[in-house]
């Protein structure tokens, strides 16, 4: 990302030229929204979404609500509050009366929504693919955009059982790193939508190397994107490059602050649903607001509170680091 902007600004073209080009001037966005435990209470917050111009939508749905009901999950002691463990592993499986409370909660959210809207769905929770699969067929009739990172990525053989299991598009990829990570996927027709999140998938264009390769095989690249200013603007250049682009993630909704850690751009960055992609070089901004920045740093004990302080604390692996979702 760093390297496209230097790059863009020294030649005095936006960073999607330097990416071959662009097949869009603005780009859709999809806002994520903190669950809830109401469903009509969900809905009304996805609707304030949708009168806030966002013209696609995500939640969470997953044994997160089902905490409390009684004999709405089936698990070995412990297993619930391991997060540590690969979900073949945990034991733990949905019974008739979580489905059933899960059809119930996205029932009544589409109720207020509709059904124009593309709504996704994520964070279902460590549960097995036989779950996974009654799960999403028990959700098929609500036409969601995709069932997300049902399973951990590396499981190609159980994404192709689960894609060949539902009748609604299934979604992964946040996780995987490079573009040959994504190949076993692919190959085995196992994934409806990739996910990868540009941030931690190799850069601007090893991700348009990524959606160029998905294009081959039919499928569309959403973006997963959970970051700074800086990382979503990377993001909407990347976007604007790859043909088979479908919709990026912004999961800073939410932050009234968070644009004003950069200067030197028109704002807001999502007017209407989309954001306009910058024609100015680089990725197109001037320069970071340290202000805001040092007034938004985490000064809680424990934590790194630096700016451009060393890093040691991160020479270390953290053995709960896992990479799946």
């Amino acid at each position: 990302m760093a390297l496209f902007d230097l790059a863009g600004k020294a030649y005095g073209v936006p960073a999607y030229q330097l990416a071959g080009g662009k097949f869009r001037d603005k780009v859709l966005i999809y806002s994520d929204t903190d669950t809830v435990a109401d469903g009509g209470e969900m809905g009304e917050r996805l609707k304030r979404r949708m009168d806030d111009g966002f013209k696609f939508l995500k939640m969470d749905i997953g044994i997160g609500l089902l905490k409390g009901i009684e004999g709405a999950v089936s698990a070995p002691p412990g297993a619930l509050q391991r997060r540590d463990v690969m979900h073949p592993f945990t034991g733990v499986q949905l019974t008739d009366i979580g489905i059933d409370h899960l059809v119930e909660y996205v029932r009544q959210v589409r109720e207020i929504i509709g059904y124009e809207i593309p709504l996704a769905a994520d964070h279902f929770g460590h549960i097995n693919v036989e779950s996974c699969i009654r799960l999403g067929q028990a959700l098929d009739q609500f036409s969601l955009a995709w069932y997300e990172d049902m399973i951990p990525w590396q499981l190609t053989e159980q994404w192709r059982q689960l894609k060949q299991s539902v009748l609604t598009p299934v979604c992964t990829g946040e996780d995987i790193y490079l573009k040959d990570g994504f190949r076993p996927l692919l190959e085995a027709g196992a994934v409806s939508v990739i996910h990868p999140d540009l941030a931690t998938s190799g850069g601007i264009m090893e991700t348009k190397k990524i959606g160029d390769l998905a294009q081959e095989y039919g499928v569309p690249m959403a973006m997963h994107m959970a970051g700074s200013p800086v990382s979503f603007l990377a993001n909407i250049h990347c976007a604007a490059a790859t043909e088979n682009f479908y919709v990026l993630e912004n999961h800073s909704v939410d932050l009234p602050w968070w644009s004003d850690l950069i200067d030197g751009i028109d704002k807001p960055l999502v007017v209407d649903g989309y954001a306009p992609v910058p024609e100015a070089p680089g990725l197109g901004f001037g320069e970071l607001n340290e202000a805001a920045i040092r007034e938004r740093m985490d000064t809680r004990p424990g934590r790194d509170a630096g700016y451009f302080e060393p890093s040691d604390d991160w020479d270390d692996e953290w053995s709960l680091d896992h990479l799946w979702s």
